[in-house]
Formats: structure tokens, sequence, C-alpha cells
């Protein structure tokens, strides 16, 4: 192989696949990107852990084709180092060598024959969404899913149609986090449950792209898929919890609120909150305030006074304060309303102009 090619193209695209490269005990190439300069003046750079793959296009000058496998972490030190923006590309005795006006590297490579081959999903069902709806799905929800692996199905993010919405829904069963992006898509679109992992990918994949993604499914496997970039992440094999049946139908009480006194009487309260984040929220309905308290017997203690509108009942209730802070961020409305159950019971946030997100967390124990 050979190839001329743009270091800061080529840096770039590197830059977004190594993300993927990890060490791996058994298979240590996974630890690699695998450049395939079969194709006249394009390089395909791909990279993969077995759970999601990438490929990105380069346009190249080709000189000689071929095919690399080279450690990831090592290339983009490398490329991060030269500041020519030329650069010559080739392979010598297995190993990648690197040539620019002033340096010249060579890299020792692993076997490309033990690359995985990455799944290409074609002439299969596909719809084409706004960059932005999708990634503000995900972005919504991702942070409510269970980190562990035991339930997969509680480690995902699960999509589905209803009427003219796309759903993204997750939940770790002590939050749950639901949004409801308007945007056109068929009515056989598959229910699909996304590692959250993946997901996190995708996003810092995509959030930056403007125009439309190309989403092509198939029964165990999503591909993402634009210009140059090419995704593809499996599925999990299972059945979502029926949510819905968590999410109260009356409430007790409700105190509407500004976002941002909410955040700030939060950030107060968690320094001296106790190391399970715990905070207690109480409604005075007749003064017309959400009270935020904490206490930890080792710093101190804070109470917190809020206006707010309130109506119902009296309540007061324990929650972690992580649970809810993660969740402002999907909130676009300058207010809030806090919808209580009562004792024992969750709370649900929502915007008070935006009711496309709904966000449930369970209180805590006294």
């Amino acid at each position: 192989m050979k190839l001329e090619c743009n270091k800061n193209k080529i840096e770039s695209a590197i830059q977004k696949t190594a993300r993927l490269a990890n060490k791996h005990l058994t298979l240590p190439v996974l630890a690699c990107v695998y450049l395939d300069a079969t194709t006249s003046n394009k390089l395909i750079i791909k990279a993969t852990n077995l759970d999601i793959g990438l490929e990105v296009e380069v346009k190249i000058k080709t000189i000689e084709s071929g095919v690399v496998a080279v450690p990831a972490n090592v290339l983009l030190g490398v490329l991060s180092s030269i500041k020519d923006d030329n650069l010559v590309i080739e392979t010598k005795d297995n190993n990648l060598k690197i040539t620019a006006n002033k340096n010249s590297v060579v890299i020792k490579c692993l076997p490309h024959e033990d690359f995985p081959t990455i799944p290409r999903l074609e002439n299969l069902k596909s719809i084409k969404i706004k960059s932005n709806d999708l990634i503000l799905g995900f972005k919504s929800v991702w942070y409510s899913a269970s980190n562990s692996n035991i339930k997969p199905e509680l480690s995902s993010v699960y999509i589905y149609k209803n009427d003219s919405s796309l759903v993204f829904v997750s939940t770790d069963s002590f939050r749950l986090a639901e949004k409801k992006i308007n945007t056109k898509v068929p009515d056989d679109f598959p229910q699909t449950l996304i590692p959250y992992k993946n997901v996190i990918e995708i996003i810092k994949l995509f959030e930056d792209y403007k125009d439309e993604i190309e989403v092509i499914f198939d029964k165990n496997q999503m591909a993402f898929k634009v210009d140059d970039m090419y995704l593809v992440s499996r599925l999990i094999d299972g059945s979502f919890p029926d949510y819905k049946q968590i999410i109260p139908k009356t409430y007790n009480t409700a105190a509407t609120v500004l976002k941002n006194d909410l955040i700030n009487s939060i950030k107060t309260s968690n320094i001296f909150s106790d190391a399970l984040n715990k905070i207690k929220l109480k409604v005075d309905v007749k003064n017309k305030t959400l009270n935020i308290e904490s206490k930890n017997n080792d710093v101190g203690e804070s109470q917190e006074y809020i206006s707010a509108n309130t109506s119902g009942e009296n309540v007061e209730l324990n929650f972690n304060s992580k649970y809810i802070n993660d969740c402002m961020q999907s909130i676009s409305s300058d207010s809030l309303v806090l919808d209580f159950g009562g004792v024992g019971k969750p709370l649900a946030i929502s915007g008070a102009t935006d009711k496309s997100f709904l966000y449930i967390v369970m209180p805590m124990n006294r």
C-alpha cells in the first residue's frame, strides 16, 4: 500500500475511529484501525469493538493499493505530532511508514487478516431522519439507562413509533426518561433496543452533523449512514418493560419553579448532601415555596427556599440529587413542573411549556 493524503483529514478520521479501538486480551487487533486503500483514491478507515463498528472515508491519492491494521493510539499520536500538511503513507515489511517533509516514522502493525468484518447492511429497510432530531432524542434519555448488564434491556435506549412521533425511552428502574420527537417515520418502524454505550458513540459521532442520517435496520443490527461515515450497532434481543404502567395517572401536589432556581439550589445542597446524594424536597402550598434541604454530619446542613406556583397538598420526600440534576439538560423550558404522587410514589418532572419530555424519579427511603 502507498498513498498520499492530507494530514488534517486523515487525523480527523482516525480520531473518530480510534474511540472504538480498545485493548482486547484474546483479539489484540481490536486495538487497531484498519486502513483499506483498495478503492482508487479512497481510504476507508475501520474500527470495531465487536459491539459497534465504524467506517470513515477519506479522499486520497492512491499510488499502490493495499490494507493494513495499525495500533490506533500509536498512529494518532504520530499524526498529532506532525506539522506538515501532506503525508506519504506506505507499508514496508508489514509495517506502516509515514513520511512528511521533516518526519519519518515506522509503526509496527498486526496481521490485518485477524481484523473482524464490519457488517454492511445493504438493500434493507431504511428511513432518513434529521440528525438534530435523532441526536436530541438520544441525548434526552440515555443517562437514565442502567450501567449494569444484568438486565440488558435496561442498559439500552428503547425507540418506537407512536402516532406522529418517534419515542426514545430509557430506565434503570430508579428513574425513567421519555422524549417524543415529532418527525416523519414509516408506520412499520421497528421497536428497537440499542445498548446505551453505543448510543454515547452515536451522539459523539453525529452531534455536529446537520443533514439527514440514513437509518438502516435489520433484526439484530441497526446502521447509521451519512456521506463519509457508516456506523453499525448491534441491537438487544429482548423486550423493554411496559414502562407506562409506572407513570402515575394522578398527582396530589404540583409545584412550578424556574429551572435555573432549582439547578442553583441543588448545586448548593450537594455541598452538604451525604454519600447517597440525598436531598429533601418539601412543597409548602400555603407559602408557595419549594424547600430543598440537605444535611451531612461531617459538613453541615443547607436549606433553600424557591418561589413556586403550588397546588394540592403539602409533601416532603427524599431524592437522589444527581438523578434530578441529570434531567435538566433535557428540558428546554425556563420553568419546570414538579408533580408529586405522595409518600412513596414517584416524582414527575416536565417542562412548563414543552411536554415532549417526561422524567420519572423514585423517592429514596428516609
